[in-house]
């Protein structure tokens, strides 16, 4: 009963926000936040588009399906995509009725693209889609997700994957600041960041396969800086501290492992933390160590170029062991120029990363997947 009068007390509350003229913006971020956030989808069409500025008056009508997919590049691609995302559908949906919601969501995209051309359709940009189309239907789904692609999502929807990179670049300054035996764990295990990669451009949707959840989290990211769903990231892996330490060290392992993200996480507990820690560490102080990932990332992309390079080559021996002695003396000086500050020891782990990257290719391939990534779709979507 207490429950219930709680959430009566805060659906009275939303409501007094949306009505107050001019209407009370920070209360409504304070709610999609707060505990249980916007509690219902009827709620949610009200909330959603204040959050993100969107005027529900003046909705543009869609435009007819057949004149959006003649000669749409992307028309294929978001087929494809479209008629794999089955599970993002409730369970016992009757199937005209979902194969239904899969037309208006193919629409929904390519109207987006078709009106932003500067916007670039990424594999996972239907996961966000569906998750607004399910809420508040299609006409409102398509101006928040037109805003949202504009503004939150813009890095993702860049013709290359540089800025997608650098927002997973601030994932282990993060868990470094929190907890450093897992970040250096991590660093030892030279995991990476990619197994994040589908968690942030989908803000979770196609990872967690209880719909309330996934909009639980819509709430809280809607209300947030575009960077929350990162900081999100490292809660989940930091709350799997334990098994992340118990793992073996080493790349497969410990990436297997952060992979597969448990469906009973306490979200609530874990969304004040997220909440909390970007208070602590706000991104604008974590963009020198985010940065300097970022140049530890370049060098082992660089690394896997000479690895490819050196394989075409009639005497990949001799290319690979010149290169190593240049990298060896390269790293000697480095060694010296680096002492033991906390911001260092990243700069130095990576460098020293780098020697194992040429004896290992795999490794390499996995640390550079985002620049190869047509040929990592599979494993990065299951």
């Amino acid at each position: 009963a207490d429950f219930d009068a709680k959430k009566k007390r805060k659906v009275a509350e939303i409501y007094q926000a949306l009505n107050s003229d001019p209407i009370d913006v920070a209360t409504l971020r304070r709610m999609a936040i707060s505990e249980g956030g916007l509690l219902t989808d009827e709620i949610r069409c009200k909330v959603w588009p204040k959050l993100l500025s969107v005027n529900t008056d003046d909705l543009p009508p869609l435009p007819a399906g057949k004149e959006l997919r003649e000669d749409n590049k992307d028309y294929q691609q978001v087929l494809l995509d479209v008629r794999r995302s089955l599970r993002r559908f409730p369970p016992g949906m009757p199937d005209d009725q979902r194969e239904g919601l899969q037309e208006e969501l193919i629409d929904i995209i390519l109207h987006v693209l078709k009106r932003n051309p500067q916007l670039h359709y990424y594999q996972g940009y239907h996961d966000i889609v569906v998750t607004f189309l399910l809420v508040v239907g299609d006409r409102l789904a398509t101006a928040l997700v037109e805003k949202l692609s504009t503004h939150h999502l813009r890095d993702f929807m860049d013709p290359t994957m540089d800025n997608t990179k650098h927002i997973l670049n601030y994932l282990m300054p993060i868990i470094d600041q929190v907890n450093p035996e897992v970040h250096d764990f991590m660093q030892s295990a030279e995991v990476g960041t990619i197994f994040a990669l589908s968690w942030l451009i989908t803000w979770f949707g196609h990872v967690l396969s209880d719909f309330r959840h996934v909009v639980r989290l819509y709430d809280f990211f809607l209300a947030c800086h575009p960077l929350m769903p990162i900081y999100f990231a490292a809660v989940i892996v930091l709350h799997r501290e334990q098994e992340v330490l118990d793992c073996e060290c080493d790349m497969a392992s410990v990436h297997h492992l952060l992979s597969q993200i448990p469906q009973d996480l306490p979200y609530e507990s874990l969304i004040s933390k997220a909440g909390d820690l970007f208070v602590q560490f706000p991104p604008s102080e974590l963009a020198k160590e985010a940065a300097q990932a970022a140049q530890a990332e370049r060098t082992a992309a660089s690394t896997f170029k000479d690895f490819e390079l050196a394989s075409v080559q009639q005497r990949p021996d001799t290319v690979l062991r010149q290169r190593f002695r240049e990298r060896l003396r390269g790293e000697e000086r480095t060694k010296s120029i680096l002492t033991k500050p906390r911001t260092n020891r990243f700069v130095k782990l990576a460098v020293m990363g780098l020697t194992v990257a040429l004896g290992a290719a795999a490794l390499a391939v996995v640390k550079s997947a985002l620049e190869w990534a047509p040929k990592f779709e599979l494993q990065i979507f299951p």
